[in-house]
């Protein structure tokens, strides 16, 4: 029993030393790796460093080489982006004009185009059609007075003559004439009247236009002062009302051209600046630009848009997006200067265009604008320069 005790404590003594072993010889291999890869890097390093060298000794370094550009000036149109809410520029509210009643019938539907006067709807009307007929009895009796007054009047002056009448009777007979004309009129007058208030329970457009909302079903009973039965679009246009800053509208101009471009379509519609708001609010500092757009079914009342109005001409430096930076002192380039060294130059941007974005403050076009890797430069830095087209 201690024999083999003594053989496995033996054994385990032997792992121990061949695993402190293993463990070494690891330790050396890797440390051998590592200095291979420094040495490896530093050779890297010194022939970036020192590849110029040439036959006489002299040490050469490497200039770094960048692409550049004189951009000179352009005319570029600054344009305004601003985004807003659609609706319809006239939105006109159609309700009850007379009394009110039964609905009957609904001839429009939201979307249809409607004439001028054209009837959108129609009240139950019986009661007020027998009125009618009364009254038009009633003028026939006024006026079957009338006829019989005259002919007593007639009568009674052709015995004037003979003495059978006196003046007075005449007078008599002619006031009498004279009431039955005046109650024909009267009827004439109640009978117009009634015909009118049939006429306005047809509830009619008072526009041609764009019907935009249809609030009423047949059977249901309507009344004058309610709320509005429909909503029309007058002459079917449509205005973008688009939210400027204080200073962008200060420099707006009524007629002034824009694009509006509704949300979740690729439809861009051209549109002109027609009214321009006289209030700020006083929380954000903006205020509306009304944009009248031509009428179309991708324009809806109450969806949004966004629009790029043109405010006016200015003359820029156009450059390549990859030519701006910016940090948290402002939006700068890079210019190579006098003996290619790199100056830093702060500027203002202003309109987007299809060559680049123009620089209105900053530039005045001669400059060698460095175009790429403006990131990895330094103020002061020696460059070798090569010369690019800006608009490339």
């Amino acid at each position: 029993m201690n024999y083999e005790t003594n053989m496995k404590y033996d054994t385990m003594l032997a792992d121990q030393a061949l695993d402190e072993e293993t463990r070494r010889k690891r330790r050396r291999l890797l440390l051998g790796v590592g200095i291979a890869v420094l040495v490896a890097i530093a050779a890297l390093v010194a022939y970036r460093m020192f590849s110029g060298k040439g036959g006489s000794g002299e040490e050469v370094s490497q200039v770094p080489l960048v692409t550049v550009a004189v951009p000179g000036q352009e005319a570029v149109t600054r344009l305004a982006n601003a985004t807003g809410s659609l609706a319809a520029r006239v939105d006109m509210p159609v309700g009850v004009v007379g009394e009110g009643g039964r609905v009957i019938a609904v001839h429009v539907q939201p979307g249809d185009r409607v004439g001028k006067g054209q009837i959108l709807a129609t009240i139950e009307r019986s009661v007020q059609t027998q009125q009618i007929s009364q009254l038009a009895a009633q003028v026939e009796v006024n006026r079957a007075d009338a006829k019989l007054a005259q002919a007593n009047l007639d009568r009674a002056r052709a015995l004037v003559s003979d003495g059978f009448i006196s003046k007075a009777d005449i007078d008599q007979r002619m006031a009498t004439r004279d009431a039955a004309v005046a109650r024909v009129n009267v009827a004439i007058a109640q009978l117009n009247q009634m015909r009118a208030q049939v006429g306005r329970l047809d509830i009619r457009a008072p526009e041609a236009g764009l019907v935009l909302t249809r609030a009423v079903e047949p059977g249901q009973v309507v009344s004058g002062g309610q709320t509005a039965l429909f909503r029309i679009a007058a002459g079917g246009e449509m205005e973008m009302r688009a939210l400027l800053s204080e200073n962008e509208l200060a420099q707006l101009r009524i007629g002034t051209v824009a694009k509006v471009t509704p949300v979740g379509s690729s439809q861009t519609f051209e549109g002109h600046v027609w009214q321009i708001s006289p209030v700020i609010d006083a929380t954000n500092r903006q205020g509306f630009a009304r944009i009248a757009v031509p009428a179309n079914p991708a324009l809806r009342p109450g969806g949004f848009a966004s629009a790029q109005i043109a405010m006016d001409k200015v003359s820029a430096a156009v450059l390549p997006e990859s030519a701006v930076q910016s940090d948290n002192r402002g939006t700068y380039v890079y210019i190579v200067g006098q003996g290619n060294k790199v100056e830093r130059r702060e500027v203002t941007t202003g309109a987007v265009t299809a060559n680049g974005l123009a620089v209105t403050k900053g530039l005045n076009g001669t400059e060698k604008v460095v175009l790429y890797a403006g990131g990895f430069l330094n103020p002061g830095e020696t460059v070798k320069p090569r010369v690019e087209q800006a608009g490339r």
